[in-house]
Parts: C-alpha cells; sequence; structure tokens
C-alpha cells in the first residue's frame, strides 16, 4: 500500500480506518513519568526478594 498517492492512502484510511498502527503498544511507553521514585522497582522486583 506503500505506492498508493498520499491522497487515496487518507482516503482510504478515513472510509476503512487505520489497518495498522505506526506504532504497537509495546513500542510506546504510555506510563505516567516515575522518574526518581522507587515505584516501579518495587512493583517489578523478583518474588524471592522478600524472604528474609
Amino acid at each position: 500500500m506503500d505506492q498508493l498517492p498520499d491522497a487515496v492512502r487518507r482516503r482510504l484510511d478515513e472510509v476503512f480506518g487505520e489497518v495498522l498502527p505506526d506504532t504497537t503498544s509495546d513500542e510506546r511507553d504510555d506510563r505516567p513519568d516515575r522518574r526518581g521514585s522507587d515505584a516501579e522497582l518495587m512493583e517489578n522486583r523478583p518474588p524471592h526478594h522478600d524472604r528474609g
């Protein structure tokens, strides 16, 4: 579909919608910015971490 003119491609997208997004959800980081906090580290700690 890359060989279609831009106007035709836009019209097809209007009618049928975008079949595949430019980026997938695993390529985007939609999480809130939590720099400087340990929240993400605590959420992702391994199960054996709590054993003493």
